[in-house]
């Protein structure tokens, strides 16, 4: 990694952390790695604009032999995805051609077909579109005017508006078709274009990962109710699924979240506005059950955020009420906290199962929140 940057490095105490704290995570970490829970973990942690902490830890592959992670590996984010995609939509409505309360039909007219003409881009964003289980072919990977005749054609489930319950893949494929239908150009050119090279990430972070830098991912594996999802092909990682296909280092995301929890500023370069950020970082559905997660999940318009209820996912039980993020299945959290200026990626190369996953993801959060004096 030759190039600067945007996160200026720091010493973890000079930013408020205890260093003994963080070494209990860095124990527990080692430790999954040691018990065979994942081959490979990447983290990051920022503060305040500097990077305080970014390790790499056990292999990238295990066959067809055993490669050590490197701090440019990339790891598949999963639906940490599906906030640089959302990053996208931000972008169209701060140009003023898009609205959150546009419907999607009004980009895409033949969207409307099966009943879906008034399910607007705020209800797909939330997961309230009523289209959760729906997919695209895998040869729509690679033919976009197949994934956007296969997108309008989703069929409803439950009527849009009557409930939350999360979109896996499909509301984010609707997204990236907005994107395209607006911009006129391929929905991953365009998230790198307005949003990861703006910010200095476009290194690091790909919604469709070249051909030339293949070679710097590291194998998903996973547990065997997970193995249908565990893809390591190159169709699959070129296709940059806009829902679960990113892959990226931990320290970009760690930036990404840098950036938000800065008002929409990265060093010296503004993206978005701080009343776009705060706007997407509101908690919209507030104790709504989501009927797929189980339990509240406060979400904004990308992220979703802590609240102040007993239970959270992924964010650390104690974290802030406002601390806001997202997961990849099975496998990673990243977040940020706006009480603190605190942004943090945990990024894993394995999908494990239930309740191991949510268990060990609040450990790891708590072990963060606790690290701060």
């Amino acid at each position: 990694m030759a190039k600067e940057f945007p996160l200026e490095e720091a010493n973890p105490e000079s930013l408020g952390f205890v260093p003994e704290r963080l070494a209990r995570l860095e124990k527990l970490i080692l430790r999954h790695i040691e018990e065979g829970r994942y081959p490979g973990c990447q983290i990051a942690l920022a503060r305040h604009g500097k990077l305080a902490l970014f390790k790499t830890y056990g292999h990238a592959r295990t066959e067809p032999e055993r490669t050590p992670a490197r701090d440019d590996t990339l790891w598949l984010l999963y639906s940490n995805t599906k906030i640089l995609t959302m990053a996208a939509i931000w972008s169209l409505v701060e140009e003023g051609l898009l609205s959150f309360s546009d419907r999607v039909a009004d980009h895409l007219p033949e969207f409307a077909a099966r009943g879906k003409g008034e399910i607007t881009i705020f209800q797909v964003a939330t997961h309230q579109a009523g289209f959760p289980s729906a997919v695209v072919s895998r040869e729509a990977w690679a033919d976009h005017a197949r994934m956007r005749a296969e997108v309008c054609d989703f069929s409803l489930e439950w009527t849009p508006g009557s409930r939350m319950h999360y979109h896996g893949l499909s509301a984010h494929y609707t997204l990236a078709m907005v994107i395209e239908a607006i911009s006129g150009e391929d929905y991953r050119s365009f998230i790198r274009r307005r949003v990861l090279a703006p910010l200095g990430l476009a290194d690091e972070l790909f919604v469709g990962v070249p051909q030339e830098e293949l070679h710097r991912c590291a194998d998903i594996s996973a547990a065997p109710e997970f193995a249908a999802i565990a893809d390591n092909s190159r169709e699959f990682r070129m296709a940059g699924v806009p829902g679960g296909g990113g892959f990226g280092t931990a320290r970009a995301m760690a930036a990404f979240y840098q950036m938000m929890l800065q008002g929409g500023r990265l060093g010296s370069k503004r993206v978005f506005s701080p009343r776009l950020i705060q706007f997407v970082t509101r908690d919209f559905t507030g104790e709504l059950i989501d009927g797929y997660m189980k339990l509240p999940m406060h979400r904004g318009l990308g992220p979703h955020l802590r609240g102040h209820g007993p239970e959270t996912r992924g964010l650390g039980s104690l974290a802030s009420p406002t601390t806001f993020g997202h997961g990849g299945v099975g496998s990673s959290y990243c977040w940020g906290d706006p009480e603190s200026g605190v942004s943090f990626a945990y990024i894993t190369n394995h999908v494990a199962p239930e309740p191991w996953h949510s268990a060990r993801l609040d450990r790891i959060s708590n072990l963060v929140h606790a690290a701060m004096a």
